[in-house]
């Protein structure tokens, strides 16, 4: 199935709205005059989303009865929530994998054209000896991981609905996402201690993660189709430990064993059919023009 470019006379459906990357996502669609409605709970962010001209449903992936009003007269969803850090096996696969399949069976039934789903670096394994391609096999490592498994699990049942019932399904797997303040790049050093210093890490930065939405909205990519997303420059922990201005790390841990090619991605297939070129090729570009 052939998704269709997007009707602007529609609105978008964003979950996620007020997360990490959608509070990035939002405010870009919005100022290339794309209709945005945001799904979310109730909260002092969802104002922000209301002046900056979102309409606003409340309710999440849980609130069953809040997804029917979200979904009506949607052209296309945007699918960002998910229980990141902290989540428990259980809550993961609730929020990540059974509310993802009930919003998309529910998008299918309200005539939804194009389904847009972030996913995550996260769900290749290591071992490849060469950047992951969206070909080879979702494994995340370790296989308990909640968060990369609920999403390969997630992954695995969109393309179900798709092949079955023509979802018009777009996924995005991203890099470590960046940029504009967003302190998360700093808050995941401390649970990073078990790294080697010179491992890398691939990177996208939020402008760049909208510039990858916008494209999968106004092309006509077939459905089921997979497209890694990231900068072209991975960034070693040592050098992001620099950028923080954190203290240097052990000499010890420069001996621990990695994996050279474990967590980077080959992003020929986005580069090729979407036109994606990274506006912050890389971790240094954002920090010289201010928006690390």
């Amino acid at each position: 199935m052939i998704s269709r470019a997007l009707d602007r006379s529609e609105p978008i459906l964003v979950t996620g709205a007020t997360g990490k990357v959608g509070s990035h996502l939002v405010p870009r669609l919005l100022t290339q005059g794309f209709q945005v409605r945001a799904l979310a709970r109730p909260g002092p962010n969802v104002q922000k989303l209301r002046v900056q001209g979102a309409e606003i449903v409340e309710g999440d992936l849980l609130q069953v009865e809040s997804l029917d009003p979200a979904l009506k007269g949607v052209g296309t969803v945007v699918h960002l929530a998910a229980f990141f850090r902290g989540a428990t096996p259980e809550q993961a696969r609730e929020v990540n994998l059974a509310g993802t399949e009930r919003l998309a069976a529910l998008a299918r039934k309200a005539g939804v054209k194009k389904f847009i789903f972030a996913s995550t670096s996260t769900v290749y394994p290591p071992g490849l000896n060469r950047p992951a391609r969206e070909g080879d096999s979702p494994s995340p490592e370790p296989p308990s991981a909640s968060y990369p498994a609920s999403k390969v699990a997630a992954e695995a049942k969109l393309m179900e609905l798709d092949r079955e019932e023509g979802l018009g399904l777009c996924i995005l797997r991203l890099g470590f996402v960046y940029g504009e303040g967003d302190r998360h790049v700093w808050e995941i050093i401390p649970h990073l201690a078990g790294w080697n210093p010179a491992r890398r890490m691939h990177s996208v930065h939020h402008a760049d993660v909208g510039q990858a939405v916008i494209r999968a909205l106004l092309g006509g990519t077939r459905g089921g189709k997979v497209y890694n997303i990231a900068d072209d420059a991975p960034i070693t922990l040592l050098e992001l430990t620099r950028l923080a201005r954190e203290p240097g790390p052990p000499a010890e841990r420069f001996t621990l064993p990695f994996d050279s090619w474990e967590g980077l991605m080959d992003t020929r297939r986005a580069r090729e059919e979407l036109g994606f070129r990274p506006i912050y090729p890389s971790c240094y570009s954002a920090l010289d023009a201010g928006t690390f």
